[in-house]
């Protein structure tokens, strides 16, 4: 497998003793798939995301990226936040660049690398325009392009359309349905959207809340990805089923 995660588990020291965020995740993924981690508020999906990127220490477990255990950031793994983490007084170029630069990366072979993922996300047009100057939509491209621009192996997404209207969303999901099948990178995703997670991923990953802990694993399979597909049955019934795993989850743990 090319992402692992074994026996992962999280908690963090409180006043009233350890709170327990993540409980024996178990996810093997291979290298090429889409993979989505669907979750309610308290499913601990940013704590997840913090220890395959190495932000964050597992309290037990470990993660590996083609066999190797992760100990911290690294190059390996590319990452896009919710939020577009653009630096203002740079240009889209400039942007695009900056962790190459931070890699020591010639500036010639980053300025190659840094065009080639702009055209690639289709704005190589707008590689002297400021953040200020571009849509939502356009930002959150740009913070993919420079993800990619360090070539990882594995593409890490925080709710990267969460903040984007319903038709930026909707256009963003073909794009980032087009860019994958173009590089075939390793995606994981987290998301709190149902629908945004069926209609991207090859396989879903439903956390279960307080503690985070895998539900059920999904695997998804339409007849197209295109838009029009969400009016098929199939992709209805896997949009029901999972939103009734995580309605029952919510019941739970407002149980507890």
């Amino acid at each position: 497998m090319y992402l692992q995660m074994v026996g992962l588990n999280k908690h963090f020291e409180t006043k009233n003793g350890p709170l327990v965020v993540l409980k024996d995740i178990d996810m093997n993924i291979k290298q090429g798939e889409f993979i989505c981690a669907v979750g309610a508020s308290g499913s601990g999906k940013s704590t997840l995301l913090r220890q395959i990127a190495g932000l964050d220490a597992p309290t037990a477990g470990e993660v590996r990226i083609d066999g190797q255990t992760v100990t911290g950031p690294g190059p390996d793994r590319g990452m896009v936040f919710q939020h577009y983490t653009l630096y203002p007084w740079m240009s889209v170029q400039k942007n695009t660049e900056f962790g190459l630069k931070l890699q020591g990366v010639p500036k010639k072979i980053r300025r190659e690398q840094a065009n080639y993922y702009l055209n690639v996300v289709g704005l190589t047009p707008f590689a002297k325009a400021l953040p200020k100057q571009l849509s939502g939509g356009m930002k959150q491209r740009v913070a993919i392009a420079r993800a990619l621009a360090s070539e990882p192996k594995v593409l890490l997404m925080d709710e990267p359309f969460g903040s984007l209207d319903v038709h930026t969303k909707e256009a963003m999901h073909e794009f980032m349905l087009e860019l994958w099948q173009r590089t075939q990178i390793t995606v994981f995703m987290i998301t709190h959207d149902v629908e945004e997670a069926v209609f991207l991923a090859n396989r879903i990953y439903a956390l279960g809340s307080r503690p985070g802990t895998v539900r059920k694993e999904m695997a998804i399979d339409l007849p197209n990805r295109s838009t029009a597909v969400k009016r098929h049955s199939r992709f209805h019934d896997y949009r029901d089923e999972l939103m009734d795993l995580m309605r029952q989850h919510g019941r739970e743990a407002l149980a507890v």
